[in-house]
């Protein structure tokens, strides 16, 4: 066989490879016309090589994002180097529809895309090829890992019953609020205050009723404030910082609630007052039966005595035991 001949099957064994490869392979000229346009790009775009070709990239593709496309292609002719695109920047280059069955829960094709320069024989870069890489396995994988992660931890921060906060979350947002606030209070500029709020007698509930009604009762004023905590307009934060039913809300221990309202203590004390009326006005049905509520809660300002966390927390519940010796279902500040 001749040189010649060698050489002919050669470029015919390479242009089959091209057309078949699993990748998809696209060639531009500097101007970003189409050069090459494998098997692999006809057969999820519909568009043959041959009716392509010479076209321009980002006419024929209005959708693509051209001004950042072309960032990253104008970095590869200038610095003669590769660059990446990863599924995690931008899930998609060329939006293909995915028609895989595994991963059929993605719409589009999720891609990897590696551009690289092609020299001429002077070694000037006149060219540029695309490999684009269908990762929809991987990504959607990836993805729904991040969901059950998510998940998760959301769970491991979240009480059962109320689905507010836990007592160990709260604890340690209420240790990065003291951070992030207690410079406000001391400035002047804002005011923060501490909600301590308990169920009066519900030691006698679970004793004469059982533990179901307790949980029950439990889980009528979670919904009672998260009720309250969604629909006040004065809980939109008037100095930054607007309260976070998931992190600023807690079922802080057994009947025992928490909160971190971003109010003065006069306003916090109306909102604690406002729950402490809802729940005295609503019951409770239990097996039938109506029961009726009642709260009890301690309100405390973040000022000068509160140097921890820990002892705004005390603060807070000397002043709800207070609430208590006084009578039950009452607030006070």
């Amino acid at each position: 066989m001749s040189n010649d001949q060698n050489a002919m099957n050669e470029l015919h064994w390479l242009i089959e490879m091209v057309q078949t490869i699993e990748v998809g392979l696209v060639v531009l000229d500097r101007d970003y016309n189409i050069q090459l346009w494998n098997g692999f790009m006809e057969n999820h775009s519909g568009i043959s090589p041959n009716s392509i070709k010479g076209q321009n990239l980002f006419s024929r593709f209005p959708d693509l994002p051209a001004t950042w496309l072309k960032q990253k292609m104008e970095s590869v002719f200038m610095l003669k180097n590769r660059a990446f695109i990863s599924w995690e920047q931008r899930p998609y280059v060329f939006q293909f529809k995915n028609y895989r069955p595994i991963t059929g829960r993605a719409d589009f094709m999720y891609q990897n895309v590696t551009l690289l320069p092609l020299a001429s024989l002077t070694g000037q870069i006149t060219h540029i090829s695309l490999i684009i890489y269908d990762v929809t396995d991987i990504a959607v994988n990836k993805l729904q890992l991040k969901a059950i992660n998510e998940q998760l931890a959301k769970l491991n921060q979240t009480d059962e019953l109320t689905q507010l906060s836990n007592r160990q979350y709260w604890l340690q947002n209420l240790e990065q609020r003291f951070t992030s606030l207690k410079p406000i209070a001391n400035n002047m500029t804002g005011k923060v205050s501490l909600v301590m709020l308990e169920i009066d007698q519900y030691k006698s509930i679970n004793e004469q009723m059982g533990h179901s009604a307790g949980d029950k009762a439990i889980q009528h004023i979670g919904y009672l404030l998260k009720q309250l905590i969604s629909n006040h307009p004065a809980l939109a934060g008037d100095i930054g910082m607007a309260i976070d039913l998931t992190r600023d809300v807690a079922r802080y221990a057994g009947e025992e609630f928490a909160i971190i309202l971003p109010l003065t203590g006069e306003d916090a004390l109306e909102i604690a007052e406002r729950l402490r009326i809802n729940v005295e006005e609503s019951s409770m049905v239990y097996e039938g039966k109506s029961v009726q509520l009642t709260i009890s809660a301690g309100i405390y300002e973040l000022d000068a005595n509160t140097t921890s966390a820990s002892k705004w927390i005390s603060l807070t519940e000397k002043v709800l035991s207070d609430a208590k010796f006084n009578g039950r279902n009452r607030c006070q500040l």
